[in-house]
């Protein structure tokens, strides 16, 4: 019977599985045994019923403006605990660093003052929020969920490439991917020690809680979604159900008296923290855009008067600017007198004296990006790039220097990856998410694996047509059970449940993820 790796080539990046051809790595050694005996014809069946399970319970993404299955690739990304290890320390001195920038940020503005970061950084920001200053959260959490974007580079080395800590999404699909692995490859699960994720609810509930205004004994937890057309709606009514609270839209919220009340069928109910998955704009059309329909009016005035907790803060955003995460590895070392555990990907500031002409002169050789880019948007990859695009991208850059920023091209790792009944080396990154409740920064073991499923592609969004694989992290000593997660299939996702106290909104019907 011919292996399904038969023909399987190597490309030219740190490939996760294989160390050189026909040798696998340690990790990987139960997943290619367990691939290995199969037909490509059963991998595609199994694969293809898994897609049809997705879409029968509407785990979906637009993409070229249709809805599809969520797309999850047989094939695992493992990572041992030591990598582990590496990454969540990482990840955690990272969310810290970007933690006390914040603070700092909206209040003293020590890091200003020093010269570790220019003024202009902060006032040239468009998601600076003059609303925002002064406002003390409770705990002095700002990021109560954090999504670390990373990469590993050619020589096998963790690079941080991004920070995600507005809205950051797609943790649900971690869930997802680990719910229909246990199903199509349970022995996997008995064979290795594989860290399960199916906590990630309460951890988040109990961070949220955590963080309810000073005094109020059995807060009151809610999650604000702009409404189902939005296309992180599964993920936000999925952790609504998660961790057993009310999913509102902003109609089902009214603020009086600087506090933030739900509408029930039993009342107003009042609202203590607010998880809300709409961007700043869109929150409070009375600070912010007034055109808005899907925030909630006065919501921020509450917020201010410290009788509301909004996650993640109002103003984050200047944090995951694109142009400051050139600094964290600088922030780290002055806020946390640490040396980053990961470091960037090599940047250049084109806003900065001298940086701007080395920028433009090695365009074709370079990554450049938006500051305020999401979803893979706007990113031109300079080798991949032609003439014509050469010379927009130089236009833009120098009519706006401070809304770009540009990378050494990093040749991301590659997995093998079913491409029709074949297997075939498809670039990867992680995002690792994280949960801070004021005390302790966790890390979900494992985080969501984007793959892109076009070859030679470095561009893994979900809206840019990528993937995403199923995240092991392999804790040290035997396997203890026959599966590491529960097969059983979630509660069916819904508009709008019964919340923890019976009630329900008014509204019976429904109405930028990072």
């Amino acid at each position: 019977m011919a292996d399904i790796f038969d023909a399987y080539a190597l490309a030219d990046a740190w490939d996760e599985m294989f160390e050189r051809p026909g040798e696998v790595r340690t990790a990987y050694e139960p997943v290619l045994a367990a691939l290995q005996p199969m037909e490509p014809a059963e991998l595609r069946f199994r694969a293809d019923q898994m897609a049809r399970s997705f879409t029968d319970r509407g785990v979906t993404y637009a993409f070229a403006g249709e809805e599809r299955p969520w797309p999850l690739d047989l094939v695992p990304r493992v990572l041992d605990a030591l990598e582990w290890d590496l990454i969540q320390r990482g990840v955690s001195q990272r969310v810290r660093a970007l933690e006390a920038y914040l603070a700092d940020a909206y209040g003293p503005c020590r890091a200003f003052e020093d010269g570790v970061v220019p003024w202009r950084l902060l006032l040239n920001s468009p998601h600076f929020h003059r609303a925002a200053h002064g406002v003390e959260p409770p705990g002095g959490v700002r990021i109560h969920v954090a999504g670390i974007d990373l990469v590993r580079d050619e020589a096998g080395d963790f690079r941080v490439l991004e920070d995600n800590v507005r809205v950051p999404s797609g943790v649900s699909y971690v869930i997802e991917n680990r719910r229909a692995m246990t199903r199509i490859f349970p022995s996997l699960f008995a064979e290795q020690h594989v860290l399960p994720v199916d906590g990630y609810g309460q951890r988040l509930l109990a961070a949220l809680r955590a963080a309810a205004p000073d005094g109020v004994g059995d807060p009151r937890v809610v999650v604000l979604t702009p409404g189902p057309s939005n296309a992180a709606y599964f993920e936000h009514a999925l952790l609504a159900r998660l961790m057993g609270v009310q999913l509102v839209e902003g109609h089902d919220l009214v603020c009086r008296g600087n506090r933030v009340w739900m509408r029930t069928t039993r009342g107003e109910m009042p609202v203590h923290v607010v998880y809300r998955r709409l961007d700043d704009d869109f929150l409070d059309p009375l600070h912010f855009r007034p055109d808005s329909v899907i925030g909630c009016p006065g919501i921020m005035n509450a917020a201010q008067a410290g009788n509301v907790t909004l996650a993640n803060a109002v103003g984050n955003g200047i944090a995951d600017d694109k142009l400051l995460y050139t600094y964290v590895p600088d922030l780290i070392r002055y806020y946390l007198a640490e040396e980053p555990v990961l470091p960037n990907v090599e940047s250049f500031r084109p806003d900065e004296p001298g940086q701007l002409e080395a920028v433009l002169d090695q365009l074709d050789q370079l990554v450049v990006k938006p500051v305020d880019g999401a979803g893979g948007q706007g990113i031109v990859i300079g080798p991949h790039a032609d003439r014509q695009t050469i010379d927009r991208v130089r236009k833009e850059v120098v009519a706006d220097p401070r809304g770009w920023i540009a990378q050494r091209p990093v040749a991301l790792s590659t997995s093998p990856t079913l491409a029709g009944e074949r297997m075939a080396p498809r670039h990867i990154d992680l995002r690792p998410f994280a949960v801070n409740d004021g005390s302790d920064v966790w890390v979900l073991p494992g985080g969501l694996t984007r793959v892109a499923l076009q070859e030679g592609n470095l561009i893994v969004n979900s809206s840019q047509g990528g993937g995403s694989k199923d995240t092991w992290v392999l804790a040290e000593g035997p396997a203890e059970g026959p599966a590491a997660e529960p097969t059983g299939p979630l509660p069916e996702v819904a508009p709008r449940q019964l919340g923890p106290d019976g009630e329900r909104p008014v509204a019976q019907e429904g109405a930028q993820q990072q």
